[in-house]
């Protein structure tokens, strides 16, 4: 008789459990567990690229002027360059003389097989003029603006 005693307890205590823990029968659903989330810690110095350098000067403005006969093949070069920016003036000339560029105050000399490089930067505002000293002759107007 203990043995169904034992056994009558052991199955109304399963029953009993069964009905506490039994899954839930009804249609409602269930709620979403909410979204997870990253978290992102940065160890350390950051680091990024670093910006660009900036552009450079601009190459100078070569004016190139080829002397004739004492005069400028195709008459006087005009030339107009950003205020600051250098200028390179390379004349050839079959005939001898000196090529001297108004208010900068410079001059080199010229002639056959012996070309004049004149370099400046043109920092003064508005027009000068280079000529061919001796004989008085304009070969380029530079206007700086």
């Amino acid at each position: 008789m203990n043995r169904f005693l034992i056994v009558g307890i052991a199955i109304v205590v399963a029953a009993g459990l069964y009905l506490v823990f039994r899954p839930d029968d009804t249609d409602e659903p269930t709620a979403t567990p909410p979204p997870l989330t990253t978290v992102v810690t940065t160890i350390g110095p950051t680091t990024t690229a670093p910006p660009p350098p900036p552009p450079g000067p601009p190459p100078p403005a070569q004016v190139r002027i080829v002397i004739r006969g004492g005069l400028p093949v195709g008459g006087p070069r005009r030339v107009t360059v950003a205020r600051g920016r250098r200028v390179i003036l390379n004349v050839t000339s079959d005939v001898s003389d000196h090529v001297h560029l108004h208010g900068y105050d410079l001059m080199q000399d010229v002639g056959p097989g012996m070309p004049a490089r004149i370099a400046f930067r043109a920092t003064r505002p508005g027009t000068v003029e280079a000529e061919l000293e001796d004989r008085g002759v304009q070969i380029a107007r530079i206007t700086a603006q």
